[in-house]
């Protein structure tokens, strides 16, 4: 009871350092239980003391007295030998910083006035660095109580985390100081380093308990949250490293987070990690945090990105687009699906997969609906027939119950390009995220022709990505009768239309009537795979100018938010040169 009492008025003294709205420095040193600077843990009576270093006849306050004082030698506890000079250490109420032999006593304000003048974030003086680290953050010391009671990972070796509090821990090895070596060593500024005073002892002698090297932990900065929109994973972040697993670590060490995964990104071209936040933190002041390390070189939310199918109603084929059935065809062209999993056994889908992926394998297989109609919508054969029978299909699985994560729809990205497809289908929407903006436009560099569903959320909903991304093709959904569907999303990123209204498309186990953007872009997938069928050097640029060019237009003249350039023409667009 006595140590955790201790330790609460440590830890409300240090407490009242952070919040004083003037620097000041917190120095607890082991055994002691001075707070503010203020040493209440030995007196000045001339003779040396363990947690008095500065022995002599020099009276409290007053550098000048007792010439004949001198510092004890480290580990002597008190009466040690002097070494002449004049002692010029002083207390002054603890903010003092001793300047042994140069006569300079700095206190913590001379240290930040110094700074200020130099237009430097780190200490000037080396006398000061023991108040102020290379970061120019005020240093703490913590009692050994404190590290006992809440002991904690050390942080890596240069590890920066912008502005903050760095925390010094002098630890004894096995456990709290004792002795009088220990407690002299700790509170020497000027003391030699604990690995040069536990240099080998000589052949034969014993060697006593040895202090372990002071360890330096960083404390994650007091910071304004990141604002973060959409729907995103509560507890985890994703970060991209130039790194590996020993960088991760160390980011993790440094702000208190776990490494869930990581891996090496093929269209980003780095680390990408997801770090859990096992204290609760919120999403935003974790990214905030996570900005000032340089390490770090794109910080977003996990979020959560969904399938956009809409309730199914009357039984609807499609023959909208122009499009002779007998003469369509995708042979040659590499189409990926990005989806939930799909009924392979459905005849519609019969050699039509030339590879799999699962991005979420710990995650049980249930939904195969959604993904079965955009592949059969696609490229579907046998009684049911798609867009572009004969294309090679690529089928990544990064859905379950109709959602997923930014981790996983990134995995399956590299995944597919890996496999060097010509389009890629992204039957989904979720917010914006800078990483997989990133990964969009390297594809989209690669020669990959990206389509996307604009969404189901309505005329008052936020824009739908990766649709709204320059670069992705983002498709909404008009009916039989070029009404669009209610549900679908309005806006300038809107680029062309395609039918999705209750189409008839397979499903696990068979065929049903489905409704959404996310068979509007299937369809369109369909249609481009045609075009590259037709004439393999067409490019992303003049499919996209093509599509446009030759649509029919719909609603309002011109390009608009609710049906972009209108219905695509297939066949129109398939007479450009």
């Amino acid at each position: 009871m006595a140590r955790k009492a201790q330790a609460l008025s440590t830890m409300l003294a240090l407490a009242a350092v952070l919040i004083a709205a003037g620097p000041a420095v917190a120095q607890v040193k082991p055994g002691g239980t001075s707070t503010l600077g203020v040493d209440t843990s030995a007196t000045d009576t001339g003779k040396g003391t363990t947690d008095d270093p500065d022995s002599g006849k020099g009276k409290r306050g007053d550098p000048d007295a007792g010439g004949k004082g001198g510092r004890d030698a480290p580990g002597t506890p008190g009466g040690g030998t002097t070494t002449g000079g004049g002692d010029k250490s002083s207390v002054d109420g603890g903010t003092t910083t001793v300047d042994e032999g140069t006569g300079k006593n700095l206190t913590l304000e001379d240290c930040l006035d110094e700074m200020a003048k130099a237009g430097s974030t780190a200490p000037v003086d080396p006398d000061c660095k023991d108040k102020i680290d290379e970061y120019g953050r005020v240093v703490v010391v913590v009692p050994d109580i404190l590290v006992d009671l809440f002991p904690s990972e050390p942080a890596a070796k240069g590890g920066k985390t912008g502005a903050g509090v760095a925390v010094s821990v002098e630890r004894p090895q096995g456990g709290a100081s004792t002795g009088a070596a220990t407690a002299g060593e700790a509170s020497n500024p000027a003391a030699p380093s604990v690995a040069a005073a536990s240099a080998p002892p000589p052949a034969g002698s014993q060697s006593p308990a040895s202090p372990a090297p002071a360890v330096r932990r960083i404390a994650p900065p007091i910071v304004s949250p990141q604002a973060v929109s959409g729907a995103f994973v509560p507890d985890e972040v994703l970060v991209t490293i130039d790194g590996g697993a020993t960088q991760a670590a160390d980011i993790a060490a440094n702000f208190g987070l776990a490494v869930r995964s990581q891996r090496r990104s093929e269209l980003l071209g780095v680390t990408i990690v997801r770090f859990g936040i096992p204290d609760g933190r919120p999403v935003g002041i974790v990214l905030a945090q996570l900005a000032a390390d340089s390490r770090a070189l794109a910080r977003v939310p996990n979020h959560v990105v969904v399938l956009q199918q809409a309730g199914a109603i009357v039984n609807y084929a499609f023959k909208r687009i122009s499009l002779a059935p007998e003469t369509a065809s995708g042979a040659g062209v590499k189409v990926a699906v990005i989806d939930t999993a799909i009924d392979v056994d459905n005849p519609a889908l019969s050699g039509v997969i030339a590879g799999e992926y699962d991005a979420m394998p710990e995650v049980e297989q249930k939904d195969r609906n959604h993904g079965t109609s955009v592949a059969g919508l696609i490229a579907g054969v046998g009684p049911f027939r798609g867009m572009a029978p004969g294309a090679t299909l690529y089928h990544a699985r990064a859905f379950e119950g109709g959602r997923s994560t930014m981790d996983v729809i990134l995995d399956a990205l590299d995944w597919a390009a890996g496999k060097d497809v010509a389009i890629i289908n992204m039957s989904f929407v979720g917010p914006d995220n800078d990483l997989l903006k990133a990964a969009c436009a390297n594809a989209r560099a690669r020669g990959m022709v990206l389509v996307a569903a604009a969404g189901n959320n309505g005329p008052g909903a936020p824009y739908g990505y990766p649709g709204a991304y320059p670069g992705v093709i983002a498709v909404t959904a008009p009916d039989a009768d070029d009404a669009l569907m209610p549900e679908a999303n309005r806006g300038a990123y809107v680029y062309v239309s395609a039918p999705g209204v209750a189409m008839l498309a397979p499903v696990d186990g068979g065929t049903d009537a489905v409704t959404g953007t996310s068979f509007a872009a299937a369809i369109v997938s369909g249609a481009v795979a045609n075009l590259i069928h037709e004439n393999p050097n067409r490019t992303a640029d003049w499919i996209e100018k093509a599509l446009a060019e030759t649509a029919s237009d719909l609603g309002p003249a011109g390009r608009d938010d609710d049906f972009g350039y209108g219905l695509i023409n297939a066949g129109a667009a398939a007479q450009l040169k």
